[in-house]
């Protein structure tokens, strides 16, 4: 324990009652998770957070994503720190503006030009925003059950969403070729965008790779149509591949959506786009007073710059390997019928026939109270900081909890 008593989380979520609506908003609202797991934190650092109450977790969440070299990282922290004491928000950018642009065309082989803001539902709203100023047509083409944002064109949740807000949306199935292509015919002539997430990464469902076969119709039909191939790379970009994730498929976009990891926990995302919607994209008006603050520009250079120096994309996936091939290992030990899928960076654990979550919120809680912080439905994350001594100490807790959850 240090400065924090033990109900302090209690004592916090009561003073938050009475002057924030319910307490807490969207995805960190911690209510919608088993009961016992905290709202509030005090710190963290490198693969590690402590909660308020001074109960410190290995951390397989990485703040939702956005920590991808590890909490407070020195190369960052030093670049944030050496910008802060020059200036941040200021009545326009600094030179880091440019810098990292210039990074970001010459790590993103799409990219012939990048654009910021702050969060990820900015980056993909853009890139819609542009696709229908480039083709000047109004139809995009969306997964059903991706997420790719919360405002009104996008948030998984309708209330206080009209219909007219989604009016030129039209859905297909993830990986589905068939799915794709009538969608795409049903909006012949009228067709701006093809929105894809990098990774089928519903809640609560097993996760997808993105087959070739889908990739490539998906480049296909949107060249057909003179339209856009968006990437929404926001919860992936970085983690599988630096030039984004449908490198692994050999697709390119002709829009991208980056945020979370882009700058290890500094609000920053990114725009990057090809020369065909260069054009468009001057013509669009979207801003924000915050959105060319310089700390977290120059605190996303390092970052970019660290994650080529150390292969972290390799670390990643090995470390990734190792607690995957280790929990299957316990799973048949204990005959648990643990699912895991995604990309071993961003897995996630899920039970078979398990659709009330009783196991999954089991063993997510016999984890935690043994200092493995995790989640029973969400995509998880791995991250630089996460060495083989963290994975394997893990792996003693998750054993446990999988016996806990073998005898219910």
């Amino acid at each position: 324990m240090d400065q924090y008593s033990k109900s302090n989380d209690d004592a916090l979520r009561a003073r938050a009652m009475r002057v924030i609506p319910g307490g807490m908003w969207g995805h960190q609202n911690a209510p919608r998770l088993p009961v016992g797991y905290p709202q509030y934190f005090s710190r963290a650092e490198g693969c590690h957070i402590w909660d308020a109450d001074g109960r410190k977790y290995i951390d397989f969440i990485c703040g939702w994503g956005p920590t991808i070299l590890g909490y407070g990282d020195a190369d960052v922290e030093a670049a944030a720190a050496n910008q802060r004491a020059l200036g941040d928000a200021m009545n326009g950018p600094s030179a880091r503006l440019v810098e990292l642009a210039e990074l970001m065309v010459e790590t993103v082989p799409h990219a012939d030009w990048a654009m910021f803001s702050k969060n990820g539902t900015d980056a993909t709203t853009a890139c819609v925003t542009i696709a229908r100023a480039g083709t000047g047509r109004r139809k995009v083409l969306v997964a059903r059950g991706a997420y790719h944002g919360a405002i009104p064109w996008c948030s998984p949740s309708v209330v206080g969403v009209t219909e007219e807000d989604r009016a030129h949306l039209v859905y297909f199935d993830y990986n589905d070729v068939a799915s794709l292509e009538a969608a795409a015919e049903h909006c012949k002539g009228d067709l701006a965008a093809i929105l894809v997430s990098a990774f089928k990464h519903d809640l609560g469902k097993p996760h997808e790779l993105p087959t070739r076969e889908f990739a490539q119709r998906a480049r296909a039909l949107a060249d057909a149509a003179d339209a856009a191939l968006i990437v929404d790379d926001v919860r992936a970009g970085f983690r599988l591949d630096l030039g984004g994730s449908w490198e692994l498929v050999g697709v390119r976009p002709d829009l991208a959506a980056w945020s979370k990891a882009i700058a290890n926990g500094h609000a920053l995302a990114s725009v990057t786009g090809n020369d065909r919607f260069r054009e468009a994209a001057t013509r669009i008006f979207t801003t924000g007073s915050f959105w060319t603050a310089a700390v977290s520009m120059a605190a996303a250079i390092a970052t970019i710059e660290k994650l080529r120096a150390v292969d972290a994309v390799a670390h990643m996936r090995a470390m990734g390997q190792r607690f995957r091939d280790g929990l299957d290992a316990q799973a048949r030990s204990h005959g648990v019928p643990l699912r895991q899928s995604g990309p071993v960076q961003m897995p996630v654990l899920l039970f078979e026939n398990d659709l009330d979550r009783r196991l999954g919120d089991a063993f997510c809680l016999e984890a935690l109270a043994r200092g493995v912080y995790l989640h029973p439905s969400h995509t998880l994350f791995l991250s630089v900081a996460h060495r083989e001594t963290d994975i394997d100490r893990a792996l003693e807790t998750t054993d446990e909890a999988l016996a806990a959850v073998a005898r219910l």
